[in-house]
């Protein structure tokens, strides 16, 4: 055998070429068995729901935040986190509520990989389906854009393109045509009349003849309505003084909306106004601030150019937001000089203490610091990252902590509280998805989810808690309020941090809100995550917070903590 041995060695020591071929060869071999065995061996999620009631307190018990518990520094440790899955295909879900696409059964290891890809396209779903609707081609169910196409028509495509408009509602009418619009004017008709398959996906509904299949776009929210590329704010009065309030208009006989948002796009004005036969153009300011909306049917009279779109009158105007950035609150810097205090912009983790940095940033113009670091936040602009939270060269600092030491080491502090029924669902999503990803199907009915809800739903009670006891000067900021009321609740943030602002900076954030880091709201959970001793829990946290907050002559928590 020694002798066998030695003769391979020093053949191999002979022919150099040959060994170097061996081994290639040989890693080769290696790899494929690996990826074979990784591809058939793939586990199957599993379909039995975890118990997320298992060490939830029974109702009336001591609750585990009224002792001592802190858990603020585990936040430093986030645990593993996984990228979102790349978007495989349909958002829609059947007329039953079950996936509409079909596996055929190839056997092995083939069968498995679809299997496997229809889980990941049943996460991604981000519209519901509605129903099916009487159309009517002199009278139109769905009045905003439309297209065709009597090849590849599909229900993903259709749902794509009204998405990205932002519409509230996509409906698909003879197998081939595509129509999108913000509400439904026509009556409910029998699932059995919407009956003709799509031409680019067979086994799909696509409506039928005069028939519309319609789905609910999970964007539906007013602020994200869209034509084309412009923003849709809604319907305002004329302004007292309008030259001033908008200083470029134009007579457009024959107009529409993409006449005058691309008027206002070339002039480089963020805002639209489109008033019958006018086109204004302009910035939002204390003379046009987009604050008091007007019902729209004021502005209903229809575009001489369009015929299902609303161009406003003389009197009551159409607002849309152009692509053009407003650059009166995108200039950022640190101080001149060292910060003589130490402001926090404190929150549980899910709160939004990044959008509310982002808000601060641009309001105060100058940056905003952190307790820790994060990369991937410092890549997306916020240069205060890096600096030291002492370094007195940032206008506040974000942090999570909520230890007393932490927290009297701050010399006045912004408090964000948020439902902690969205803030856990929230900061889970960051935990297994990133900054703007989303958890996993798998992570919300597998041993994740119940166990992040028994550790965190305390801690989002003793954040509050902690911060109102040890905290020197804390002015308290719910994020809901943060969000109706941007323009007041930012003017209060911004006035605790000594900086004067201008109205017109304020409105400028306004338009500028939403920064790199919104989910997007296309993908929602169909159902709730929370079970019934989970919400027994987080309802009790909710009240022992409330009274703390009336202890201290504040305002509660507003009513939608209790959604439940």
């Amino acid at each position: 055998m020694a002798k066998l041995w030695f003769k391979f060695q020093r053949y191999f020591r002979r022919k150099p070429v040959r060994f170097f071929t061996f081994l290639v060869l040989y890693l080769t071999a290696g790899s494929l068995v690996f990826l074979h065995s990784g591809f058939v061996g793939q586990p199957a999620v599993s379909q039995n729901q975890a118990n997320p009631a298992a060490g939830a307190p029974a109702e009336g018990a001591e609750l585990p935040f009224l002792g001592d518990l802190n858990l603020g520094r585990a936040f430093r440790d986030t645990g593993e986190t996984s990228n979102i899955a790349r978007r495989y295909g349909p958002w829609f879900k059947g007329k039953d509520g079950n996936e509409r696409a079909k596996l055929v059964d190839y056997g092995g290891a083939w069968s498995r990989a679809l299997k496997g890809r229809v889980i990941r396209e049943k996460e991604e779903e981000r519209a519901k389906y509605i129903g099916c609707y009487l159309d009517d081609t002199q009278s139109r169910a769905l009045r905003g854009v439309s297209f065709f196409d009597y090849k590849k028509m599909t229900v993903f495509r259709c749902q794509d393109n009204c998405a990205e408009r932002g519409y509230l509602y996509a409906g698909l009418e003879f197998g081939a045509e595509c129509y999108c619009g913000h509400k439904i004017q026509a009556t409910n008709v029998s699932e059995a009349e919407c009956d003709m398959d799509c031409k680019g996906e067979r086994g799909s509904v696509c409506g039928g003849a005069n028939r519309l299949s319609v789905y609910r776009l999970q964007l539906a929210q007013e602020s994200a309505r869209r034509y084309g590329s412009a923003v849709f704010r809604g319907c305002f009065r004329r302004p007292d003084n309008l030259s001033l309030a908008l200083p470029v208009t134009a007579a457009m006989p024959n107009m529409s909306v993409d006449k005058c948002v691309d008027l206002c796009t070339e002039k480089e004005y963020p805002l639209a106004a489109l008033a019958g036969t006018a086109c204004h153009c302009g910035f939002p300011t204390t003379r046009f601030p987009l604050h008091e909306r007007e019902d729209e049917q004021l502005c209903a009279q229809k575009c001489s150019a369009e015929e299902f779109e609303s161009c406003g009158t003389p009197s009551y105007f159409i607002v849309y937001q152009t692509q053009v950035q407003d650059n009166r609150c995108m200039d950022r810097r640190f101080l001149p000089a060292k910060s003589k205090q130490l402001i926090a912009l404190a929150s549980f983790p899910g709160a939004g203490n990044t959008w509310a940095r982002h808000l601060i940033e641009l309001a105060t113009g100058f940056y905003t610091g952190s307790y820790y670091f994060d990369g991937s936040l410092y890549n997306k602009g916020f240069k205060g990252e890096r600096d030291h939270w002492r370094s007195g060269r940032t206008i506040c600092i974000k942090t999570h902590e909520s230890g007393q030491k932490e927290i009297e080491a701050f010399d006045a502090a912004i408090l964000l509280i948020r439902n902690p029924y969205k803030a856990l669902m929230a900061e889970f999503n960051r935990k297994y998805g990133g900054h703007i990803g989303f958890a996993a199907h798998a992570h919300w009915k597998g041993k994740e989810w119940p166990e992040f809800v028994r550790n965190y739903a305390p801690w989002w009670a003793t954040h509050t808690l902690d911060w109102l006891k040890f905290g020197k000067k804390v002015l308290v900021v719910h994020f809901e309020d943060l969000k109706q009321d941007l323009f007041v609740q930012l003017g209060r943030m911004v006035g605790l941090l000594g900086v004067a602002v201008r109205e017109d900076r304020l409105l400028c954030v306004e338009s500028q809100k939403d920064g790199n880091f919104k989910r997007s709201g296309l993908r929602k959970l169909e159902y709730d995550p929370y079970t019934v001793d989970m919400q027994k829990t987080i309802s009790a946290y909710i009240k022992t917070v409330d009274a703390a907050l009336k202890g201290r002559n504040l305002t509660g928590v507003p009513d939608d903590y209790y959604p439940r």
